[in-house]
């Protein structure tokens, strides 16, 4: 469930809260993975220079490895518990919201919650962030408990190799250089 958090009229926080039966390190190390599509971000491989830590740019990139999808800075790197980072998609000219990765060990597994911070309210970010919570979430515990992700992480990485055909210039990868 997607939970708003606030009042601010200007930016908006939302939180998603899951269970994972899989101790915080499994999860943890699924998570942060640098070298390998990713169902749970939508198909994407997380890209860096110098590795995940406070300061680096990173990039969600298309497996082919033409597109960007989103770009940011690594704010929090906190193994296996707080992992944080700049959020602005490459298609929509906005400015950037801030994802926060909590994980907290629990009886029988991992509490793993989702924040969006600093949201413009009412921008097409917010509305495509908050649209992603459920997905990602449902397709991380899916992968991590089953093997394999949720229904709807296997559709888009099935359709995956098509989609760089119908992206905007702008998200290709050449835009989007690490600093």
């Amino acid at each position: 469930m997607v939970e708003p958090i606030g009042n601010a009229e200007e930016l908006k926080t939302y939180r998603t809260r899951t269970f994972i039966a899989a101790p915080i390190e499994t999860v943890w190390n699924t998570l942060v993975k640098t070298d390998e599509a990713l169902p749970f971000f939508f198909g994407g491989v997380c890209d860096t220079k110098d590795g995940l830590k406070p300061g680096a740019s990173m990039r969600m990139v298309h497996p082919s490895g033409k597109l960007a999808m989103v770009v940011g800075k690594v704010l929090v790197f906190e193994p296996p518990h707080r992992y944080s980072h700049t959020f602005q998609m490459t298609n929509i000219d906005e400015p950037p919201a801030t994802i926060v990765y909590e994980l907290a060990e629990v009886e029988g597994g991992t509490q793993f919650d989702l924040v969006i911070e600093n949201a413009v309210a009412g921008s097409k970010l917010e509305k495509q962030m908050v649209g992603g919570q459920k997905y990602i979430s449902q397709n991380l515990k899916a992968l991590i408990e089953t093997g394999r992700p949720a229904f709807s992480g296997r559709m888009l990485m099935m359709m995956s190799p098509v989609l760089p055909l119908f992206a905007p210039k702008g998200q290709r990868i050449e835009n989007w250089p690490l600093d």
